[in-house]
């Protein structure tokens, strides 16, 4: 079984050129957790992610806690919205290197590929290195669990 044979077809992507704001819209918008950052050949150049975005409202000081069960509720935190001058920056301000896997791909490699850059989306290229899909953990899973039944 490959890759392709249990990506999803309709991904939703970025261009380059877009802002943050544009990323958020379709995030909101979409329910989707990865976005795939394009070039204007249809190339990934990047990706990213609903908890990139979600970085811009955490304090620095929340990665220093261990623990936060003892927090009920983080007040203004949970309201807070990031000024306009960092929603109008360029996508490319934010996104990270994204890892993609070729259509032909196995599924167990494309799952490896997962676990090791530790994703739980990715993104699914032809063999001229254009985005035709995305496939989760959940996708490639079940797929692999099909064959035990």
């Amino acid at each position: 079984m490959r890759i392709s044979d249990c990506m999803k077809k309709n991904v939703f992507s970025i261009p380059a050129t877009a802002t943050v704001r544009d990323a958020v819209q379709l995030f909101v918008s979409h329910h989707i957790g990865l976005l795939p950052v394009l070039n204007p050949d249809n190339h990934p150049v990047g990706v990213v992610g609903l908890l990139d975005l979600l970085e811009l409202a955490l304090p620095a000081a929340i990665h220093m806690l261990e623990d936060v069960d003892f927090i009920g509720d983080f007040g203004a935190l949970e309201t807070y919205r990031p000024p306009e001058e960092v929603l109008a920056q360029p996508i490319t301000r934010l996104m990270r290197p994204g890892t993609v896997v070729r259509a032909d791909s196995g599924l167990v490699r494309a799952y490896a590929l997962m676990l090791q850059h530790k994703l739980h989306d990715l993104p699914v290229v032809d063999a001229e290195g254009r985005l035709i899909g995305i496939a989760s953990r959940v996708d490639i899973g079940t797929l692999i669990l099909s064959g035990w039944l």
